[in-house]
């Protein structure tokens, strides 16, 4: 699904992302874990399209990507979410999701001015595809309610439903479980496995090990923008250097 070769990203004199190589198949939940600065957020914008690489190849589902804009790769079907959720607080959570599903419409301008047939059936879609978005997270009987006035965990199904919303083959979550208690960490993990169950293949970055070890198929380590450790979770957890970098040896494998 997503091939990325030898990617690297300068600022400058600062290298954030150093030669990092991964492959995430389809249908698989795969982890972006490591320090605070150890570039992951960067790889998260590379990956979307937000930044162009400054050396490297991206390839999403078959196709040479590499410095597409994120508006192009949301178009190619991948989705992003951030780890500050930043919602329209003054409109319905409805209205929220319905912005996600305009990027599959073409109605322009002109549309609009003469109220054409098209506009009305896209708006019809893009309602209906925001309904069942917010099915899937279940938040249903919360779609008139304004968003400012829900929790930080529904913030955080709302955003999966706004990702859901633009009809992804991806999914990148940044921070999906962050600011919530280990109960709704839960509620939102089993998402991520019903995303999964639907076909849809997701990359998360995540501090929450507990988490990540019970979620992902596969975890790419990072560390000073620099790739150190892949695999599953029983050899992440078990690989040295990973537990000298990152996890401590309360996360080895015993």
């Amino acid at each position: 699904m997503l091939d990325i070769a030898s990617i690297t990203k300068r600022f400058g004199g600062l290298t954030a992302v150093n030669d990092v190589s991964v492959r995430f198949e389809a249908g698989t939940i795969n982890a972006i874990i490591g320090p605070n600065g150890a570039g992951k957020t960067t790889f998260f914008n590379l990956a979307s399209g937000a930044l162009r690489p400054s050396a490297g190849r991206i390839v999403f589902d078959g196709r040479d990507v590499t410095g597409l804009r994120a508006d192009q790769m949301a178009r190619l079907g991948v989705a992003r979410t951030f780890q500050n959720t930043t919602l329209f607080d003054n409109a319905s959570v409805l209205d929220n999701l319905i912005v996600g599903h305009r990027l599959r419409t073409r109605a322009n301008l002109v549309d609009v001015l003469l109220g054409t047939r098209r506009l009305r059936d896209e708006e019809a879609a893009s309602r209906a595809k925001a309904r069942e978005a917010l099915n899937f997270v279940g938040l249903s009987h919360l779609e008139a309610r304004l968003a400012g006035d829900i929790s930080q965990e529904q913030r955080k199904r709302v955003a999966f439903a706004l990702a859901l919303a633009t009809d992804p083959k991806l999914l990148l979550l940044d921070e999906p479980a962050g600011g919530v208690n280990p109960e709704e960490t839960a509620g939102l993990a089993e998402l991520v496995r019903k995303m999964k169950a639907m076909g849809l293949t997701v990359c998360l970055i995540e501090h929450k090990m507990d988490m990540i070890m019970n979620l992902a198929d596969n975890i790419l380590v990072l560390n000073h923008g620099e790739k150190i450790a892949e695999g599953t979770p029983a050899e992440v957890r078990a690989n040295p250097v990973v537990i000298d970098a990152y996890l401590g040896s309360e996360h080895a494998d015993a």
